[in-house]
């Protein structure tokens, strides 16, 4: 758990158990009901992948980036309790006033690609690829990534990235030092390097555990800095699935998101973001093949949504986020009634120093065009 979360509250920790022992109506009307007194005191952002019983009493849904920014926007609202995982709750609290209060449900809901890049790590990268080649590298960082490490990136001149804006993040970056360390997902590195012209030839791995570079060639020919992480979801995602497929239907269509390897979206017909997974397939011709390679949750309320269209997982035996869904509806209702109580627990509150360089690496994101 990051030092910059601080669960306030008596009850901080565990949900007692009696939540688990409610049923689901007499849930749903305790929730409602504090969602009614509140009214628009109290702000609720979903993420995509939450279960469906959670994202039924969202006020909006989206991915990360985007839902902090919706709760940016929302001035009225006292507390916005997000259903989503630990970074994207700092991100909230980081664009949102000191005066509105971010609480995060279920504190044990992290994120296991953001917690592949702690600072300690970074910090040792930093030092040998400064003395390897000296001040030509730019850190860019994924937006699943904590706040400590989009403020490492802000102090030393970069940025944050999204999947859907990335591949003009790393052009900007290019444009300002000769080489980027990409944190901490390096898939969507490596495809967004590839589809920009940059040969895999030229991309090195940082493996923070080793702490070394895993590179063949000569070091003046790296362009791309990967760091050794990845999505334990996307990662599931194999290119004997795409085999399977498009051999049991040619004509199906598949789709995935960047975080997954790049064989497999070598091997695929579309890739992209969420926003775009979920664009395609609204647009898709009703009749038309698909199999997604994204997160279950996600898959599932897409299959529910388009009844005219044949759409799988691409990987049947793919569980949902296990972290993600730790955010389940006992706990959502327990951080209300906390709230109700006057007593929130699992608030976020990134430390100002921290968050003011993390701002400035969400900033030069949302400046750059």
């Amino acid at each position: 758990m990051s030092i910059l979360n601080l669960i306030h509250g008596g009850n901080a920790g565990m949900m007692p158990e009696l939540y688990k022992e409610m049923t689901e109506e007499e849930m749903t009307g305790k929730i409602l009901k504090i969602k009614k007194k509140f009214g628009e005191r109290l702000f609720i952002p979903g993420h995509h992948y939450q279960k469906d019983e959670v994202i039924q009493f969202a006020d909006a849904t989206g991915d990360s980036l985007q839902l902090a920014q919706v709760a940016q926007k929302n001035k009225k609202a006292e507390y916005i309790v997000f259903c989503g995982v630990h970074f994207m709750a700092e991100t909230a609290d980081m664009l949102t006033s000191d005066e509105q209060i971010v609480v995060l449900p279920d504190m044990r809901a992290g994120c296991s690609m953001a917690d592949m890049a702690n600072m300690l790590q970074t910090n040792r990268a930093w030092e040998e690829l400064t003395e390897l080649f000296g001040d030509t590298v730019i850190p860019l960082t994924y937006v699943n990534s904590t706040a400590e490490i989009k403020a490492f990136v802000g102090r030393n001149g970069g940025a944050a990235v999204t999947s859907s804006n990335a591949a003009r993040m790393l052009t900007w970056a290019l444009s300002q030092k000769e080489r980027i360390l990409f944190l901490p997902d390096q898939h969507l590195g490596r495809n967004t390097a590839f589809d920009l012209g940059i040969p895999l030839s030229r991309m090195a791995i940082w493996d923070p555990i080793a702490e070394k570079l895993e590179y063949n060639g000569a070091l003046e020919d790296i362009k791309i800095i990967l760091w050794k992480g990845h999505c334990s979801v996307h990662e599931k995602f194999t290119v004997a699935n795409i085999k399977s497929v498009k051999e049991r239907d040619p004509d199906i269509n598949v789709i995935v998101h960047p975080e997954c390897t790049h064989e497999v979206v070598a091997l695929s017909d579309f890739s992209g973001s969420t926003k775009k997974i979920i664009d395609t397939i609204n647009e898709a011709k009703p009749g038309s093949k698909w199999a997604i390679g994204t997160e279950m949750n996600l898959v599932s309320r897409i299959i529910q949504e388009h009844p005219d269209k044949q759409i799988e997982s691409l990987n049947p035996d793919m569980c949902p986020c296990l972290t993600m869904n730790r955010i389940d509806m006992p706990h959502l209702l327990w951080s209300l009634e906390q709230i109700d109580k006057g007593e929130p627990t699992g608030v976020i509150k990134v430390d100002q120093d921290i968050a003011k360089d993390a701002i400035l690496a969400l900033n030069r994101m949302l400046t750059i065009r």
